[in-house]
């Protein structure tokens, strides 16, 4: 206990350090600016919008376990509503920008799926 004058103010020097960012956005006022996703216009999604920002990534994973290993191809919606269980087919025929879809909000959250490891992205056509 000899270094008590040195350690002290270390470790309020390091909580203070490690604690800057919540304190300067609990300061600045604002919240966090979430990104915003060009979504397609006059389509409904297979679920819910609330449901596909939590969990397109449990549906995504579940689908390619049912077709890889069990050979199922559909999928039934809440709705009753039956869906080809196709990433590029039945997803990317309606958000069909993956850098303005699927890239804004992975790169906000800071992931790197890999589901380009195997399907080809779809060509975006300019206008």
């Amino acid at each position: 206990m000899y270094d008590v004058g040195k350690i002290v103010p270390g470790l309020a020097v390091f909580a203070l350090l490690f604690l800057s960012p919540l304190l300067y956005n609990a300061a600045s006022g604002k919240a966090a600016t979430l990104p915003t996703v060009q979504t397609p216009s006059g389509t409904q999604c297979i679920e819910s919008a609330e449901y596909m920002r939590a969990s397109h990534m449990d549906m995504l994973e579940s689908w390619r376990e049912q077709v890889v290993r069990d050979g199922k191809h559909t999928y039934t919606a809440s709705d009753g509503k039956q869906y080809d269980m196709s990433l590029v087919g039945t997803c990317m025929s309606c958000h069909t920008d993956k850098e303005q879809f699927c890239g804004t909000c992975h790169s906000y959250a800071g992931v790197d799926p890999n589901c380009w490891t195997c399907h080809v992205a779809p060509e975006v056509t300019k206008k």
